[in-house]
């Protein structure tokens, strides 16, 4: 089973089955934090936790998918920073709401650069990555954005507010699996013979 888990990262097919999987899951936790509301909930501090625990967990799976930790460094940071961003909203949801933007911000900055260096190490082995390079520009300036908030402290911060980041994130993830799966459809075509 660990042999199947460690393959090669040059397969777009898995690629784009992998990024579409994270534009689904995206797709599927704004709309439950729209649906959330603005008023804080148990379901809201869920939303808020899982957020980036499934961006650890997926960025520890494609990780060790494609060649291990080791070979996939940008990845494998990306995975600790997230599961450290995960306990840090449970802390700060308890002591500091206002603080959870901060750590969210901290954290779309911090992923937004790891995530802009793996789609530029990408795109040498299976291309097609400019979506990917491009979310990852965008969240470090949503970053920006999100600590700012938290430093004015206006609004008591919901998932509601972290959706439309998140439904961004969902959109880049969907145009990179059309893109690998439109470009691994034209490399495994067979070539017309004159």
């Amino acid at each position: 089973m660990l042999t199947a888990f460690k393959q090669s990262s040059s397969d777009p097919r898995w690629l784009a089955r992998y990024y579409g999987t994270r534009a689904l899951f995206s797709v599927a936790w704004v709309a439950a934090a729209f649906a959330a509301g603005k008023t804080p909930s148990p379901l809201t501090s869920a939303l808020l936790v899982a957020y980036p625990a499934w961006d650890a967990l997926a960025n520890l799976y494609d990780a060790r998918r494609n060649g291990g930790l080791a070979a996939n460094p940008t990845q494998a940071f990306n995975a600790v920073v997230s599961a450290a961003v995960t306990v840090a909203v449970v802390v700060t949801m308890r002591t500091n709401i206002h603080a959870v933007f901060a750590v969210f911000g901290i954290w779309a900055t911090l992923s937004g650069l790891l995530q802009l260096a793996t789609g530029i190490r990408r795109w040498r082995s299976v291309g097609a990555q400019w979506p990917m390079i491009l979310s990852g520009a965008q969240s470090g300036l949503a970053g920006v954005f999100f600590v700012k908030q938290a430093a004015d402290g206006v609004i008591v911060p919901s998932a509601a507010d972290i959706a439309p980041y998140a439904a961004f994130g969902a959109l880049y993830f969907a145009m990179s699996a059309i893109v690998l799966a439109i470009s691994s459809h034209r490399a495994t075509r067979p070539a017309r013979t004159a």
